[in-house]
């Protein structure tokens, strides 16, 4: 499943980065990496942005990046 289909509330797993270039470096610096848990705090009405926590720290992603990055529940 993909990060921008995650409920709000729910933690997951990154499996696959499935971007290229600039953008999966962008999501990669931001400390996601296959294998991070993240924590869906929230989600815009129309669904961008999604507001998650990853290493203790916040950051708000457009759907288009959510969009690249593959999960599976915890």
């Amino acid at each position: 499943m993909k990060l921008r289909d995650v409920k709000m509330g729910n933690t997951v797993r990154v499996v696959k980065i499935t971007g290229e270039g600039a953008t999966k470096r962008r999501i990669m610096d931001m400390g996601i990496t296959k294998g991070t848990d993240i924590y869906v705090r929230k989600v815009a009405p129309l669904g961008d942005p999604v507001e998650v926590t990853v290493r203790n720290f916040e950051l708000s992603l457009r759907k288009a990046d959510a969009d690249i990055l593959e999960v599976e529940p915890v």
